[in-house]
């Protein structure tokens, strides 16, 4: 795959959205959504809908999704020394089992304060469940000990709801964000923000994919709170890319290498795909990998692993929307996003699709 042009300064990837185009509700059914088709050869983009997609690959081709699971992790409770109210959200556990997590209350916060946690279903036989204050790290992170010590997830499902993005604008998650704001093939609790290209992938869709000879891989990339981080510097080479835990199997290796082997393309169901496909073939090849990445994909990058890219549209001067332009370049990126907007696509977690070729 060919260098687009490679813009450096932030500016660059800005464009203006209405807001009545964020989607704030997901539509009645994961299939329902649009789909943008840009094709990078040709420079053609064509609406289409999403439940096209079985018929827009070739038989042999493989979809590869990320099978993260996202976590109940917003917490919400008082401080029991000032019964001051306090909003948190899980990030992910120590290796000694503390939690960490992050929070806002009136006041400051110091180590020993503990917070008293409100259960999302009230269970009068539950016994009271606080969380001391031990060390705040960088970022504003906190160390904290679950008071008495439980199952993360077990505590997680009973205190915690959904953590949705801000431009949503609902604090609590309804019980229809439970599910939605879930892929079908979740399997592997870490996330603390959906894998959202792959939302749209319903049950029946995957089915007739695989009707058409398209097959389906899974990696797992937990997404982490960086995801919603801006870029705060003006050249993307200053910015400090956040950090995910991700993994690709040995058998996934190998099945991905045949599929190139085979002369079929490889498609990337979101970024957070591409971020982990790109980080396991820091070789050139896709190699079995487990571990962190800080990879930023920014135009310059040579692509190695992937061959077509399904994503949301994502927000301006995001790290997203530089590794969309990365992938199809920054002209025909800007183009799509234009067409898009002209076109009233719903935009971000909850939006349509787009499928770069």
């Amino acid at each position: 795959m060919s260098k687009p042009e490679s813009p450096s300064e932030l500016d660059a990837f800005d464009y203006q959205l209405p807001d009545e185009l964020i989607a704030r509700e997901p539509l009645p059914r994961r299939d329902d959504s649009r789909l943008l088709l840009v094709d990078r050869r040709t420079g053609h983009i064509d609406s289409r809908r999403i439940n096209e997609l079985p018929d827009l690959l070739d038989d042999g081709d493989c979809l590869v999704v990320n099978d993260t699971r996202v976590l109940p992790a917003r917490l919400g409770g008082h401080r029991v020394d000032t019964n001051g109210a306090w909003d948190g959200l899980f990030l992910d556990t120590n290796p000694d089992g503390l939690w960490r997590i992050i929070g806002q209350t009136r006041g400051h916060l110091r180590p020993g304060t503990r917070i008293r946690l409100k259960p999302i279903h009230e269970t009068a036989a539950r016994p009271e469940q606080q969380l001391l204050l031990i060390e705040q790290g960088a970022g504003g992170v906190w160390l904290a000990q679950p008071q008495p010590p439980g199952n993360t997830l077990e505590l997680l499902d009973h205190f915690g709801s959904v953590p949705l993005p801000p431009y949503i604008q609902r604090k609590i998650a309804t019980q229809d964000d439970r599910q939605r704001y879930q892929t079908v093939f979740a399997r592997h609790p870490g996330a603390v923000a959906a894998p959202t290209a792959g939302l749209h992938l319903s049950e029946t869709l995957l089915q007739n994919c695989q009707q058409n000879g398209i097959s389906l891989e899974h990696v797992t990339l937990h997404v982490g709170l960086g995801t919603f981080r801006p870029i705060a510097t003006d050249q993307l080479d200053q910015h400090i890319m956040h950090s995910e835990w991700c993994q690709l199997t040995p058998n996934t290796a190998s099945t991905l290498q045949g599929v190139r082997h085979n002369g079929n393309r490889i498609v990337a169901v979101g970024t957070t795909v591409v971020r982990t496909l790109e980080t396991a073939a820091a070789n050139g090849s896709i190699e079995a990998f487990q571990g962190n990445t800080d990879l930023f994909i920014r135009p310059g990058y040579t692509i190695h692993a992937f061959d077509a890219l399904l994503t949301n549209f994502h927000l301006p001067r995001s790290t997203l929307f530089v590794l969309v332009s990365t992938v199809c370049g920054l002209e025909l990126a800007q183009k799509a996003y234009a067409l898009a907007i002209a076109k009233q696509y719903r935009f971000y977690s909850y939006g349509d699709a787009m499928l770069i070729l």
